[in-house]
């Protein structure tokens, strides 16, 4: 087996570096970052997301990183990259989703074409959150009615985190600010958490509330009074 076979063969084998892209959304670069090549702790502050994050990137292939002794370090390409995947992932789109996008950006012939892409894609996420409020917002008409029916005496009682499903304290802080509108991403932010833990913490949440998915979960605990809108 040849040496490039076995390269690929091998499950060990670094991420394969991300292709060249003439054209990008205009986006712009974080002020906070200093010129030339930029460390990772700088990448990662800068953008808002955790190592592990940028280390996920780059398996990816949405990003690539070289080194500077042991320091790993960005060249500006991989930043106006990961200014395009970050304001995508502000938004909510999956990372599949935003891997095609780059990869529809990547074959742009034009600025024109590039920016014709990025409106496609953020008019498709602008229906997908629009049909999730829709969606909320019957669920919590549904609520609101269940709340007008519910005799006094006869209401769910408040969170008190004494039964065996309760939630903690930390599923609770992430509850109120999913019941906020907050995304997975600002989250994880917002508590100074990995965004893997938050969705960890997402996926409990919505478990332990017997629901299907992040807005039945906060349909239920409005209409159990764990939380309030």
């Amino acid at each position: 087996m040849s040496e490039r076979h076995k390269q690929a063969a091998s499950p060990n084998a670094p991420p394969r570096a991300p292709p060249e892209y003439r054209f990008l959304p205009r986006i712009a670069r974080p002020l906070s970052l200093p010129g030339g090549k930029v460390a990772i702790a700088d990448m990662a502050n800068a953008f808002g997301v955790t190592h592990r994050t940028l280390h996920f990137y780059e398996e990816k292939g949405l990003i690539a990183s070289g080194r500077i002794g042991l320091m790993r370090v960005y060249e500006h390409a991989d930043i106006r990259r990961m200014a395009v995947i970050n304001v995508c992932r502000e938004a909510g789109m999956p990372v599949a989703v935003i891997q095609d996008l780059m990869a529809d950006l990547c074959r742009s012939t034009s600025q024109q074409e590039a920016d014709a892409v990025f409106a496609a894609a953020l008019a498709s996420r602008k229906r997908e959150l629009t049909a999730d409020m829709s969606t909320l917002h019957r669920q919590l008409q549904q609520v609101n009615e269940l709340l007008e029916n519910t005799a006094p005496g006869d209401e769910p009682p408040l969170n008190d985190n004494q039964h065996e499903r309760a939630l903690t304290e930390q599923e609770y802080r992430c509850l109120v600010l999913m019941t906020e509108g907050l995304s997975t991403q600002r989250i994880a932010r917002t508590i100074d958490i990995a965004e893997d833990d938050a969705k960890s913490i997402e996926a409990a949440i919505i478990q332990k509330l017997d629901a299907n998915n992040r807005f039945q979960a906060i349909a239920k605990a409005v209409l159990l009074g764990i939380v309030h809108i």
